[in-house]
């Protein structure tokens, strides 16, 4: 199998350094080329065929934020992962650079003084996530597939007459969330009748910059959750990062409940933690959303939700960063419907105001047109 060609763009000689061997020492990965700034990789993608371009976000001459639509005017699909440090500026730099079309990030070592601990937060964080876009670059659709073509498995469910009001949304989201946020959430109307929670894997300060910037875009408030706020139909809830976020209390009074419990899924917030505490007070009245993301965070909290007559949807695979969060649920047969993004807040609208009813006559394939 042909290894993975990656192109490093950094200003820092050490932090090149460091890329290209931690890189390099994979078998499955092959560093084609470095470059120092923007201007320079431009004209190194041609001569070296990259599959993934790491990007720092500041550098001389041409930065990161504007290498990447120049990047994406000639190769609209080549995955560009930042490399941004984990401060508030960064946090902010790097969802502007999402929204200008790079795939994913990692946040830079904190002390790239200590070269082996730098070594292992870089290898930790960032070969999954090439290797993952990897995969997703090599997915073509068949130029025929229509979303509404794709069929879920069928869910072994009892038929029901109506479907139970939506008193929650749940959302899990990881690769490519903030996109995707940015398209489902602004999308929704200021008086939509229930509560959204939302588990988007970040690091802290990032998940309050994104709750900010969905804020200004959404008719819906957006915040980041605090400890044992009070859960509010047409408020959106997006759980702070490095920290758990459960529903607890009264259905006439649900808190949040945020804690530093064990990582799962290694990830912390999960959406999985989530997902079993949105079914254990809610029950049947759920609407989960699994979004695009790497990994199988969200699976075993669709199947509590699924066991407790909740409903799930998904997004599809060709609108996907990464069809690995909802192609897991997809694929276990939990999701009722797998949607192409632009239609999920639709379909939320649907079922949240009342205008859904199940298919009776095809279990399993309710909300597919």
């Amino acid at each position: 199998m042909p290894k993975i060609r990656v192109l490093v763009v950094d200003d820092a000689v050490v932090i090149r350094k460091i890329l290209t061997e931690v890189l390099s020492s994979d078998e499955e990965i092959e560093v084609v080329g470095t470059a120092a700034n923007g201007k320079i990789a431009l004209q190194k993608i041609p001569q070296t065929n990259p599959d993934i371009v790491t990007l720092d976000v500041e550098m001389p001459e041409l930065s990161g934020l504007d290498t990447i639509p120049l990047i994406r005017k000639d190769y609209p699909r080549l995955p560009i992962i930042m490399f941004s440090t984990l401060t508030e500026r960064g946090g902010a730099a790097t969802l502007e650079a999402l929204s200008r079309g790079a795939t994913d990030y990692v946040t830079k070592p904190a002390n790239v003084g200590s070269v082996t601990n730098a070594k292992e937060a870089v290898r930790d964080e960032l070969i999954g996530k090439i290797k993952s876009l990897a995969e997703r670059r090599a997915f073509r659709p068949p130029p025929s597939a229509s979303p509404a073509k794709i069929q879920p498995p069928v869910i072994k469910r009892p038929a029901i007459s109506a479907s139970p009001a939506v008193k929650i949304v749940v959302i899990g989201v990881s690769t490519g969330g903030p996109n995707a946020l940015a398209k489902v959430i602004p999308a929704l109307p200021g008086d939509f009748p229930a509560p959204i929670l939302i588990v988007q894997h970040m690091p802290p300060m990032f998940t309050r910059l994104l709750a900010d910037r969905l804020n200004d875009q959404a008719a819906l408030t957006v915040v980041e959750a605090t400890q044992s706020t009070k859960i509010e139909p047409g408020k959106v809830y997006i759980a702070p990062g490095d920290y758990h976020m459960e529903i607890t209390g009264v259905l006439s009074d649900p808190r949040t409940k945020l804690h530093q419990g064990p990582p799962e899924n290694s990830c912390r917030p999960a959406v999985d933690v989530l997902f079993r505490s949105a079914a254990a007070l809610y029950g049947s009245a759920i609407l989960a959303v699994v979004l695009t993301g790497m990994g199988q965070d969200g699976l075993l909290g669709s199947r509590y939700i699924s066991e407790a007559g909740g409903r799930i949807i998904v997004q599809d695979q060709a609108t996907s960063v990464v069809w690995g969060m909802p192609g897991y649920v997809a694929e276990a047969g939990l999701a009722e419907a797998v949607l192409p993004l632009e239609s999920v807040a639709g379909e939320i609208i649907r079922r949240a105001t009342g205008n859904f009813r199940p298919k009776c006559a095809a279990p399993g394939r309710e909300g597919l047109a």
